[in-house]
């Protein structure tokens, strides 16, 4: 890696960055550096710009200059800083689980919408949990409803109970460790909503995906089988079990996927069914109602 060779200031170490993360093919490598050095430097991005002449300890240029490296190796940012603001929470990050994007709090804002409309609910599921930040931000903004949050991987349970302590939700989300709806046994016909953001990407696509992606996050949070909707398919034929009657699922779901999806939930007897898009007009979510 070429050395940032420059004056140890504010304004100089985000230059020097900012050159080499453009070198190395980042999309966005100003903000970038603009993070890294804050997170260095235990300040914000608006702080940091109002002091560009401000000199860099040593101890703390080095520190920025390590970051730089592991953003030139695509490591996507939010595993480098350890957190992803979402949905007005700090949420943890580790390469045990995907990073929360924003498609995903389109989902928690309809999984919302429906519980102000029909509730107040009980109690919840989140299937495939990852950071918990599903489960985390439901129990945020529906006081009354609690959250049963399952997740296979045990790194990723790790981070999601990290989140939920951190965030004061112990209370009323319950990590379980298992596959889908295998520990949910003695909720028979209980649960108002299952909620989940699957597996989405059909295997054959996994190699091209950016490398931010292919390259760090767990590919079983990716990998949704030869067409993309293996783990959906279960969703809809398992969750009418532990669905009271009138109780929704709700998922996030890929590109050219809606069709199937509404045809696979038709068969299995839900009803109401809709589909919504993304900011950028893809369909993105589909929910519907167990009769």
């Amino acid at each position: 890696m070429k050395a940032l060779t420059v004056e140890p200031t504010v304004g100089g170490l985000l230059a020097a960055g900012a050159a080499l993360l453009e070198e190395a093919g980042l999309p966005s490598p100003r903000r970038d550096a603009e993070w890294l050095l804050a997170d260095a430097l235990g300040t914000d991005r608006l702080r940091l710009v109002l002091g560009l002449d401000r000199v860099v300890p040593a101890e703390l240029a080095g520190r920025f200059r390590e970051r730089i490296a592991r953003r030139m190796a695509h490591e996507p940012l939010q595993y480098i800083l350890g957190y992803e603001e979402w949905r007005g929470l700090r949420l943890k990050t580790a390469p045990a689980a995907l990073i929360p994007r924003p498609e995903t709090e389109l989902l928690v804002e309809w999984a919302v919408e429906l519980e102000r409309a029909e509730g107040p609910w009980r109690l919840a599921a989140d299937i495939g949990a990852g950071t918990g930040a599903i489960a985390c931000a439901l129990a945020a903004a529906a006081p009354r409803l609690e959250v049963v949050a399952v997740e296979r991987s045990t790194g990723a349970l790790v981070l999601a109970a990290a989140n939920v302590e951190a965030l004061g939700l112990g209370r009323r989300v319950r990590l379980v460790a298992g596959d889908l709806f295998d520990p949910l046994g003695g909720l028979q016909a209980a649960v108002d909503l299952v909620v989940s953001n699957p597996p989405y990407i059909a295997t054959a696509m996994l190699s091209q995906l950016p490398r931010e992606v292919s390259d760090w996050e767990p590919r079983e949070g990716l990998d949704g089988g030869p067409d993309g909707m293996a783990v959906h398919r279960r969703l809809i034929a398992e969750s009418p079990r532990v669905l009271r009657r009138g109780g929704w699922l709700l998922m996030e779901m890929g590109e050219r996927q809606a069709g199937p999806l509404r045809a696979s939930m038709e068969a299995s007897g839900f009803e109401r069914i809709e589909v919504r898009r993304d900011l950028r007009s893809v369909k993105r979510m589909i929910a519907g109602r167990e009769r």
